[in-house]
């Protein structure tokens, strides 16, 4: 087995001046989404024990939160990332609840932009550092292929639990205008 107890992602030499001079990947004349403002691109693997609550009793397992809805939307794809917006409303609203009944957001960000509109639209403005993305978010923590969903979740429901939390929101946009919503509850 091979022990890897370094992250490779963290560059501990890099400045705002070498920062600032990266370009743009997708508009280079205004654009605003460069190495140093993306999550990396790395593969992962996770998975998580999921099943109904009767289920859980039967094998003497005790649930740590369970899904109160969730929501995939699609919008239009030319608005990149925003996806998680009409999910979110979808998912609240399927879960009879608004956003500030949520204790806390775990809000996948591809790109540091990204995730302003969705906060915005989402009426978060304002609880940016006592609710969205406590640990950081995917630039900080990871997006790795084939694994963000669960390490999304995991980190919403770790937290959630931390803080004491009834009800937590997860979010992804996923490429050509989709996102997805699942909302917690603690059991």
């Amino acid at each position: 087995m091979k022990q890897f107890n370094y992250d490779e992602v963290i560059r501990p030499e890099t400045t705002v001046e070498a920062l600032s001079t990266l370009r743009p990947a997708f508009d280079p004349v205004s654009g605003t989404v460069t190495a140093g403002t993306s999550s990396a691109l790395s593969d992962g693997a996770a998975a998580m024990l999921v099943m109904s609550e009767s289920r859980a009793r039967e094998l003497g397992l005790k649930p740590r939160a369970r899904i109160r809805s969730m929501a995939v939307v699609g919008c239009d794809p030319s608005i990149m990332g925003y996806g998680p917006v009409p999910a979110s409303k979808l998912a609240l609203k399927k879960a009879g609840l608004s956003a500030s009944d949520i204790d806390v957001f775990e809000m996948n960000e591809a790109f540091a932009a990204q995730i302003l509109p969705c906060i915005k639209d989402l009426g978060l403005m304002e609880q940016i550092d006592e609710k969205i993305n406590l640990n950081g978010g995917a630039i900080a923590l990871g997006h790795p292929l084939g694994c963000s969903g669960a390490r999304i979740s995991t980190t919403l429901i770790n937290l959630m639990e931390r803080k004491d939390a009834q009800f937590g929101l997860a979010t992804m946009c996923i490429g050509l205008g989709q996102g997805i919503a699942t909302v917690f509850e603690r059991v």
